[in-house]
């Protein structure tokens, strides 16, 4: 009898949860599930713009047959790697920096956090339009400082790989107050007793981030990481601010690309099928991140 009511109350259990988990469920298939569906399902179709009373075709895998017999589609893919190399462990170090001052023990500290959030509350488009000012050939404060010491002025914006370098520090910056945020909360996290101990055994500040910092901090650092690389693979607004893409398409990364294909080509089943590449890339590197996560916490177990 106790048997059969404990497996009652279980049962009402397992209900009582799938009812409260059903509005989420819900909520997640309408916002995520839904659109995605609707990517890949455009991705398989070819619709023609001129006509939409022709309806749409099912063409297949045509649309990724296309995408990978274009070059530039390699070429913008290449560009975004390029930023996501370079930018993310850019903002990672710069980031971590910056986290390390804000948490040291200032008297007044919302100064120094408040610095913090500025750049990462600025629009994207407004810090590349700022960084566009800075790099100017003629009146830029870049080539400004260079000229103050001998240095002749350079043609950043102009230049491919000038253009290249003015768009990561850019992003560096922009994207390093973000990482400082998270890495901030992962330090205050961390127990004082641990520095203490670290201390009273002769360790120095650097055996001390080595040792306690760093372990610690992990999967700060992961959630941080796997961040910066969604957001980097998808880079769009600061480049198109600063360059549009330019000299050439020397600039232009893939999201700059699907922009192209679906808003100035009308092309939405070839640029649905180029966003929906670039969600599977996004999911990769998650999964990458996730998988050296378990890796390193199975490690750690043992």
């Amino acid at each position: 009898m106790r048997a059969v009511v404990n497996t009652r109350r279980d049962l009402s259990d397992r209900a009582l949860g799938t009812l409260l988990l059903l509005p989420a469920a819900l909520l997640l298939a309408l916002v995520v599930l839904y659109p995605i569906g609707t990517l890949f399902w455009s991705s398989l179709h070819a619709a023609d713009p001129a006509n939409p009373a022709a309806g749409e075709g099912f063409v297949g895998a045509a649309n990724y047959q296309r995408a990978f017999a274009d070059d530039r589609f390699w070429y913008s893919l290449g560009h975004t790697i390029v930023y996501v190399v370079v930018t993310v462990p850019g903002a990672l170090v710069v980031g971590m920096g910056l986290a390390l001052l804000a948490n040291r023990p200032f008297r007044v500290k919302w100064p120094v956090r408040l610095g913090l959030l500025l750049p990462w509350a600025l629009p994207l488009v407004f810090a590349g339009l700022i960084f566009r000012w800075f790099f100017e050939y003629q009146t830029g404060i870049v080539n400004d400082l260079l000229a103050r010491i001998g240095v002749a002025p350079l043609s950043w914006l102009s230049h491919p790989t000038l253009a290249t370098a003015a768009i990561s520090i850019a992003i560096v910056w922009k994207a390093s107050s973000f990482m400082a945020l998270m890495l901030l909360a992962g330090l205050q996290a961390i127990p004082k007793s641990l520095y203490e101990a670290a201390e009273v055994d002769g360790a120095t500040p650097w055996q001390q981030f080595v040792e306690v910092t760093l372990p610690m901090l992990r999967p700060a650092i992961f959630v941080a990481l796997i961040f910066r690389t969604i957001t980097a693979i998808q880079t769009f607004d600061i480049p198109y601010a600063m360059t549009g893409g330019g000299p050439g398409e020397s600039t232009e990364t893939l999201a700059m690309y699907i922009h192209k294909v679906t808003l100035d080509f009308l092309d939405f089943s070839y640029g649905s099928a180029l966003a929906a590449l670039m969600f599977v890339f996004s999911m990769a590197a998650t999964s990458g991140y996730l998988r050296y996560t378990r890796r390193s916490a199975g490690r750690g177990e043992a």
